[in-house]
């Protein structure tokens, strides 16, 4: 697959993925006619689901990572070429202010805005730090073991990250300052993302060192992890 696919597919995911995400949290808030807990559900369901879809449908041409800290993740451990990663990040970035946009203008919103949503202190840095952390840990762990079964968790990881983390569990740098340029439920001050990204990274990069040497070769043997050899293909 060539580099210029590769991006494209990254780009396209991502700004699909920030379309549901923002638009799903939009369309929560105002139907739930102010129930906190049933808007965030509602959006936590519409992001995994549309996540999973998304993995499925552009991971066998770029890896569906739609995020930097799994990018990051991937050339810390040597798998992928660092001048390769950084062009993926900027398809990001590039995808995920589309996916904002596309969002606004679905729902009668102005293009980009200034957000008004404050989302600063240590608490909610310490929620995107673990939201991060095990993002990662899921994906590396499953990558590693069940790699057919890599979607599904980290699915599954994402509505629990939604309501077990005090952030709501951005876990993503391309999505937040993306939504840094919304001025809806989805988003996030200015003067807040800096804070975010740092943890966000911080994160990524525990989980990357920590799991990348809890899996290095010949650490985990067949009779530890019985279903290796069985995984779903």
């Amino acid at each position: 697959m060539t580099l210029a696919r590769r991006l494209a597919a990254e780009s396209l995911g991502t700004a699909l993925l920030l379309a549901m995400v923002a638009g799903s949290a939009v369309m929560a808030d105002r139907m739930a006619g102010g129930n906190a807990a049933i808007a965030l559900l509602a959006n936590s369901v519409a992001s995994a689901t549309g996540l999973l879809a998304l993995i499925l449908a552009f991971g066998a041409i770029s890896g569906a990572h739609f995020n930097p800290v799994v990018t990051l993740s991937e050339a810390l451990q040597g798998r992928m070429a660092w001048r390769e990663s950084a062009s993926f990040i900027a398809a990001q970035l590039l995808g995920a202010f589309g996916g904002i946009a596309a969002a606004h203008l679905m729902f009668g919103e102005p293009v980009f805005s200034t957000a008004h949503q404050a989302r600063g202190g240590a608490c909610l840095w310490l929620g995107e730090f673990i939201a991060t952390f095990g993002l990662i840990a899921v994906i590396i762990g499953c990558s590693r073991n069940r790699p057919a079964l890599t979607p599904f968790a980290v699915s599954a990881y994402i509505v629990s990250g939604y309501w077990f983390t005090s952030s709501s569990s951005f876990a993503n740098p391309a999505m937040t300052l993306a939504r840094a340029a919304s001025s809806t439920v989805a988003g996030i001050r200015a003067e807040h993302v800096p804070a975010y990204v740092a943890a966000q990274l911080l994160g990524a990069i525990a989980a990357t060192m920590l799991f990348s040497w809890l899996f290095r070769a010949g650490a985990i043997s067949a009779t530890e992890v019985p279903l290796r050899t069985s995984t779903v293909r």
